[in-house]
């Protein structure tokens, strides 16, 4: 048997993008022949089967390692088990063979085609077609398109490393070949399990000089701190919620109150050893103590916890309610560039499908001879009768923010408008996406097919442009000849189509696809409405890409439409050729989509900030799309332009940027990131503990696998129940019903509601008890002939 952790432990240094062995570069930073080469693998016949066995031996099994007791990790095993299926495609001894998931190591050649899950993290070789879903890692949906051949820089995050396939992701799209760099909990997914059950240091870290060395005082100040930290831990003041540390600290003054009153007891009677005396002095002591509290405490929690449910928010963990409620800002002036670095709660959420919806939308539309299209929120991105249709004349680049559009009906739209048809013929045709309304639920729309294509369809369909209806029938109006897939080399898809009607039949070519190649194979555009064709130039890609850079601004993803007359490629289907259909095209516009926010979102980050609390944006999406939703939702401040260059620069960051600074360059930062993209697990943990530092209270929102980490870290964790991972749930504090960011405010409200009525509670018993004592002590002074003081109140009636 080979060792089943030859691996990192929770003890050791884990380096991203490095392996079982360590390489010169990371290896998304290497190209594969280097990593070949460094590995000692072989990129023709593979490893021998000696030298697999050897290298088995040498570092381990291909397996995640299993923690102590009932933790995250064992339910993360069990969620990302798929990865640790038994076979893999292996190439050894020149032949590829079926190995043993857990057996595979660092050097093999691994096979990867569509549907199969990544077994260890791969350098890739080769890749044709290849995309993967890292989900599981980034917490982004969409697949990402990988490439062999190039090499990125060293501080490259997971989500842009382009040329790895990652252990536990999931192929969606083509082959690939690549090596085995790292197996195990060497592997980023790995990195995760490391991170969900490892403690934290309880010894203080000497803080040294950059050479390493430390002076003898720094030793003996990180002694103290460590041996404060073990006290104050002891005693309960230094760990757990805002209120259980008020709670410790008024156990401890207690505890000295009841010391002082045994003490004065027992001096107003000469310290005298009768066991009246010693008894009264003892319950004069103990009436001090709110007996009841814990009671209270636990009722209150309770209840709380029950009316949560109807809120959509399921409390695991009794305490977490109260912790959103007890710690408050000293400010809740939002425009101020440099919020109070003490006494706050600050909510890290996620993007993705918490304060956006999940699904894609679209929301421009520019046709140059006809202008720009946009289209109003909605809380239903498949519903295309909600949300108001808008039109202006002008570029993207030239709308004003202050432009106040119109709502127009679409039939006035398409009314004389042969250009815009154009335009949705070439939306709705080149388009898989199914989109219905349901027949079982009256008023629900279904759609299925690619998040983008949906959302494409979903927009055709608002002026009764659906494919189903222009292709579906006894006498359909166009009818599919061919079909060119989508390719990740050629980013475009096409389809051709027959045209049956009053003027004949004709056909024609559709193609949607990255701007950029789309605009390589457009040799025409129809610039004016006088509907004349005109050769495509240099000025006008240049006025299209400023306009794809201005709809990208605003955190759209940009696609082109095009299209063309193909009548004269008459003959068989086999006969028309990719590179013949899709060349001489007439480009038809720019089609922008994003995410869109929830409609509540907006409201509910104005509520966080009037009620005292910021909230920071932490993101796998880039870092364009980020900061446009973040403005629109109000995390970022209105008055960013105001502000000083290094301020508004330290208020949106990509994970690079981030990671790159030391923990002393974070905490010289005059406010943390509002917005932080790209953002690896490892980020988040830094985010939470760089707000600690600041001596804030963090609630950290997350959904998957790669939240894990950051949920254990936080002070209350919070994950989604509909698109929440089993690993996220089992390391919350807090479950969102409804996946929805404004729920978070009903547990604030909540929780600010129960300590409210804690501290109520405490003071009354607290004044009870005073008033109680009081009597005790002025008792004192009445004594009896033998010289002892007489006791207004027997102990049991004090007891």
């Amino acid at each position: 048997m080979g060792k089943s952790a030859g691996n990192p432990t929770a003890s050791t240094s884990y380096v991203s993008g490095q392996g079982n062995k360590p390489l010169s570069h990371p290896a998304h930073a290497l190209t594969h022949q280097v990593v070949t080469v460094e590995t000692e693998a072989n990129s023709e016949n593979g490893l021998t089967d000696v030298e697999a066995s050897n290298r088995l031996e040498l570092y381990g099994r291909n397996e995640l390692a299993d923690g102590d007791g009932v933790q995250p990790i064992k339910i993360l095993i069990r969620q990302v088990a798929n990865a640790m299926i038994p076979t893999a495609s292996a190439v050894r001894d020149g032949r590829t063979k079926v190995v043993p998931t857990a057996e595979l190591v660092l050097g093999d050649m691994v096979e990867l085609k569509t549907g199969d899950t990544v077994p260890a993290d791969v350098r890739l070789v080769e890749a044709v077609n290849f995309e993967t879903d890292e989900v599981l890692l980034t917490g982004e949906s969409l697949p990402v398109q990988k490439d062999a051949e190039i090499t990125l820089k060293n501080d490259t995050g997971p989500g842009d490393r382009l040329n790895i396939a990652f252990s536990s992701s999931t192929v969606t799209k083509g082959r690939a070949t690549g090596i085995v760099f790292a197996t195990g909990m060497a592997t980023e997914i790995g990195s995760i399990a490391l991170a969900s059950h490892a403690s934290d240091s309880k010894t203080r870290r000497i803080k040294r000089k950059p050479d390493g060395s430390a002076k003898p005082h720094r030793y003996a100040e990180a002694w103290a701190l460590t041996a404060a930290d073990f006290i104050g831990h002891f005693l309960g003041v230094n760990v757990g919620t805002p209120l259980q540390r008020k709670l410790s600290k008024l156990a401890l003054l207690l505890f000295g109150t009841v010391v002082i009153c045994a003490i004065i007891v027992l001096g107003a009677n000469g310290f005298s050893n009768n066991p009246e005396v010693v008894i009264y002095a003892v319950a004069t002591g103990l009436s001090m103590i709110p007996a009841s509290l814990v009671v209270v405490l636990t009722v209150t929690m309770a209840a709380g916890t029950k009316r949560m449910v109807q809120r959509h928010v399921i409390v695991r963990k009794l305490d977490s309610l109260e912790a959103l409620g007890a710690v408050t800002s000293k400010s809740s002036n939002f425009e101020l560039p440099i919020p109070p670095l003490t006494g706050r709660l600050d909510i890290c959420s996620d993007k993705t499908g918490t304060l956006t919806q999940g699904r894609m939308v679209v929301k421009k539309a520019w046709i140059p001879a006809k202008g720009t299209y946009s289209v109003g929120n909605s809380n239903d991105s498949f519903n295309l009768t909600v949300g108001d249709l808008t039109h202006t004349p002008q570029q993207p680049i030239k709308i004003k923010i202050e432009d106040n559009e119109r709502a127009i009906r679409y039939k006035e739209l398409l009314k004389d408008n042969p250009l815009l048809e154009k335009y949705l013929n070439a939306a709705s045709l080149a388009n898989l996406a199914h989109v219905h309304k349901s027949d079982r639920d009256s008023g629900s729309w279904m759609a299925r097919g690619d998040p983008t294509e949906i959302a494409i369809q979903v927009f055709a369909s608002r002026f009764d442009w659906n494919k189903e209806r222009l292709t579906k029938g006894d006498n359909p109006l166009w009818t599919q000849i061919a079909e060119f897939p989508f390719d990740s080399d050629i980013k475009k898809m096409s389809v051709i189509f027959q045209k049956s009607g009053g003027d004949g039949v004709s056909m024609s070519v559709f193609t949607k696809g990255a701007v950029e190649r789309v605009l390589g194979s457009c040799t025409h555009i129809t610039w004016d409405e006088r509907m004349l064709s005109t050769e495509m130039n240099d000025e006008f890609r240049d006025i299209i890409i400023q306009n794809v850079d201005e709809l990208a601004s605003q955190g759209l993803r940009v696609l082109a439409l095009a299209s063309k007359d193909c009548s004269s490629l008459a003959g068989p289907v086999e006969g028309y050729r990719r590179a013949e259909a899709e060349k001489d095209l007439t480009f038809q516009g720019l089609i922008g989509l994003y995410d869109p926010p929830r409609p509540e979102s907006a409201s509910a980050v104005q509520e966080c900030h009037l009620a005292e609390i910021s909230v920071h944006m932490v993101t796998g999406d880039h870092i364009g799309t980020a900061r446009a939703i973040a403005a629109q939702i109000g995390i970022l401040p209105s008055n960013m332009n105001t502000l000083s260059r290094n301020v508004a620069d330290s208020m949106v960051m990509t994970a690079t940027q981030f990671d790159r600074l030391s923990d002393t360059e974070v905490d010289r930062l005059s406010v943390l990131p509002f917005v932080i993209a790209r953002c690896s697990p490892h980020t988040k943990v830094r985010m939470i503990e760089a707000l600690h530092r600041r001596k804030c209270f963090a609630a950290v929102t997350g959904d998957g696998v790669n939240d894990s980490p950051s949920l254990k870290k936080s002070d209350v964790g919070i994950a989604m129940r509909r698109s929440g991972s089993d690993v996220a749930k089992g390391a919350s504090d807090i479950v969102l019903t409804d996946d929805n960011f404004a729920s978070i405010l009903n547990a604030v409200e909540e929780g600010r509601r129960m300590f409210d009525n804690i501290q109520k509670f405490v003071l009354h018993l607290l004044a009870e008890n005073i008033a109680l004592a009081c009597v005790l002590l002025i008792g004192l002074i009445f004594k009896d002939q033998a010289g002892t003081s007489v006791f207004p109140v027997t102990p049991v009636e004090i007891l």
